[in-house]
């Protein structure tokens, strides 16, 4: 009987075909000398096992479906995606994106040497804080201001700074868990201080606050509930309120808002957000936030406040380990640029930019990008449909914000294998199952992808058309 094995091509052989000694040009030589080993030991444990006898591609044909596989398989994990989930601070999406004069801000200071820490006037040594203060202090009417490198630095920093070793009083309302297994207690015990909760959980009261000040107390602390909200039968204390009952006792007050709006929301039909000024506003002594969610920044925790305060963060031992590089300078501080100006904010910071859009726009873009995917054989009931996006980042969690969407459904196999093959593309797509159907919501699909959607679309249909070829075991 024949040895099936010997129509193989050996590894040799393979490796002079042309896609490979072109692979070999990007990669290291025995990185695609051991891909293909892999591929060859897994193609013969397919062939074993297989009940009739497999029909083999040629020489050729199979080096060209092992360049491919180890192609696929050296790719990235962080890859660019086309966001149509209508999330628009989706945190596993890396949340906001950034304007293009961040963008050429970011590329400009990494190419080169940058003034991050040289005072270029008098050549002396300065504060990287200084990129963005003079920024954050106008928007915001603080005093003065510092950035580290996420709102959770922020918190911990404020914290072990204002109340180390001594109580911070927090409603037990907001003793939030958000992504990634942040609990609030925890945080604070990282920071070196006690947590004394006061009030209930749907209802605190300023008398709560007050009966529990002792001579321990290092500071007052309210946290914004970010995921959630309670509703019905509630009260709570306003920033005024406990700022008031601060300073009568001589204590500081962390007003930690979360996402962070430097402008009204109310003007994209978006409410109960609450604004940095406010806070300043209000006499809080640091306020904090984050600047990629709301602000449209970079990944950055935002410190405002008291000029005795913010300085006292800036001399706090952990502030080196916190602090941000110049990239993340450069792309806030041109973000911050923008919002001097809301109107010109509002037209190119993306997030905003996508809130604004009008919902007629999206409506038509539904309507020509169904219509452009209707004839696809790998799709059926191709239809533009009105529905709702969220904010997303913990950014006002109840709110629903109108949109429109292309919903589909696959012509062969299930919604899930339909939603797995769109994040295999170049760029990967995603979108959301909702009731039996997939959706790409236009609201958080900037318009400069309808024409490659269609293109990616396109080239699924062609690529699920082609008969099943062999693979390596394991692999899709």
């Amino acid at each position: 009987m024949d040895n099936p094995f010997r129509a193989l091509p050996s590894v040799s052989q393979l490796l002079e075909s042309p896609p490979l000694k072109k692979l070999i040009q990007n990669v290291n030589h025995n990185v695609v000398a051991d891909g293909v080993r892999n591929f060859l030991d897994n193609l013969r444990q397919q062939m074993s096992q297989a009940a009739e006898k497999m029909e083999l591609p040629s020489s050729s044909e199979l080096a060209e479906k092992i360049a491919t596989w180890l192609q696929k398989e050296r790719r990235p994990t962080l890859r660019p995606v086309i966001n149509g989930t209508g999330i628009l601070l989706h945190t596993g999406l890396g949340r906001a994106p950034l304007a293009e004069a961040a963008i050429q801000a970011i590329e400009e200071t990494a190419r080169g040497y940058s003034s991050l820490e040289i005072d270029l006037e008098s050549g002396e040594r300065g504060q990287r804080a200084e990129i963005v203060r003079r920024l954050l202090c106008e928007l915001t009417g603080a005093e003065d201001a510092v950035v580290v490198n996420n709102n959770a630095a922020a918190t911990v920093l404020a914290l072990a700074t204002v109340a180390a070793q001594k109580q911070v009083l927090v409603s037990r309302g907001q003793l939030v868990e958000i992504g990634g297994s942040y609990r609030l207690p925890e945080v604070m015990a990282c920071a070196g201080c006690q947590l004394r909760e006061v009030g209930t959980t749907n209802k605190t009261r300023l008398s709560d606050y007050e009966a529990a000040i002792g001579e321990h107390t290092g500071g007052i602390l309210r946290v914004h509930p970010s995921n959630y909200e309670i509703v019905g039968f509630t009260e709570s204390v306003s920033i005024q309120e406990l700022v008031q009952l601060g300073q009568r006792h001589g204590l500081p007050v962390i007003d930690d808002i979360g996402s962070g709006a430097l402008l009204d929301f109310t003007r994209f039909g978006l409410g109960d957000e609450p604004q940095a000024a406010h806070s300043i506003q209000a006499g809080a002594d640091l306020v904090l936030f984050s600047g990629d969610k709301l602000v449209g920044g970079p990944q950055a925790g935002i410190i405002v406040g008291t000029r005795k305060w913010v300085q006292a963060v800036l001399k706090h031992p952990l502030m080196r380990a916190m602090r941000v590089d110049k990239m993340t300078l450069a792309g806030l501080h041109a973000t911050l640029e923008l919002h001097l100006q809301p109107e010109q904010a509002e037209q190119q910071i993306p997030l905003l930019a996508m809130l604004a859009t009008p919902l007629a726009n999206l409506e038509l873009r539904a309507k020509k990008l169904a219509g452009l995917l209707t004839p696809l054989p790998l799709l059926k009931n191709v239809s533009a449909i009105s529905e709702f996006s969220m904010l997303g980042g913990g950014s006002i969690p109840s709110q629903k914000i109108p949109t429109w969407c292309v919903s589909c459904e696959p012509a062969h196999g299930s919604l899930q294998q339909l939603a797995s093959q769109l994040r295999q593309l170049e760029p990967a797509v995603m979108g959301r199952i909702y009731q039996g159907r997939f959706l790409l919501d236009l609201r958080t699909i900037p318009p400069r992808h309808d024409l490659e959607l269609v293109n990616l679309f396109e080239a699924l249909s062609r690529q699920l058309a082609q008969p099943t070829s062999v693979s390596p075991a394991g692999s899709t």
